[in-house]
């Protein structure tokens, strides 16, 4: 079994941590019922593109259970998972976004970007859809309806903000051959 390093586990809590806080204090109502403009998904874009899917996966589930809960109510577990996809299948090519090197640019932030719509639109458009039929019962109209809307904003802000803060941390990596010995 693949162990986590300390600093994947703390980026875990972390990010879990992270996408509650935005998830239950800074969510932008939408006008469409239960759905919000969400801006943890740019932490959990950012936080999966660096840890990877695991903790992708992980932070998406704890942070939107946590969420859920504070709400007073169970956790809505189509959602959870929804949110949990979204984390594992945009930290799926992680590596291969170059930040380790500090070399995010160009064909890798479109990369990040395709990615992240394509993990937002599988969670939103089908998974939370299918399992809100299948386990609570809601009418296909509005579990649809919602679900577009969450997959077109949580790809935005996921993309433009997660992005840009991909783009910082990126420059913060010192890349590979830039140190040189001084005379």
């Amino acid at each position: 079994m693949n162990k986590f390093s300390v600093k994947t586990v703390v980026a875990i809590g972390i990010g879990a941590a992270l996408f509650f806080v935005l998830g239950r204090f800074v969510a932008i109502p939408s006008g469409i019922p239960n759905t919000n403009i969400s801006l943890q998904y740019a932490v959990l874009g950012l936080f999966s593109a660096i840890y990877g899917p695991i903790a992708g996966a992980l932070i998406g589930f704890i942070g939107h259970t946590l969420i859920d809960l504070s709400w007073g109510g169970s956790p809505w577990w189509s959602w959870v998972i929804a949110s949990a996809v979204v984390g594992l299948v945009a930290g799926l090519p992680s590596k291969k976004f170059g930040l380790a090197e500090g070399n995010f640019a160009g064909k890798k932030v479109i990369a990040f970007a395709i990615v992240n719509a394509i993990a937002n639109a599988v969670a939103w458009i089908v998974i939370a859809p299918v399992l809100d039929i299948v386990i609570y019962a809601e009418p296909a109209n509005k579990v649809f309806a919602q679900g577009a809307f969450a997959a077109v904003s949580n790809s935005i802000t996921a993309i433009i903000v997660g992005g840009l803060l991909l783009l910082a941390y990126s420059k913060t990596i010192a890349k590979s051959g830039s140190l040189k010995e001084e005379d």
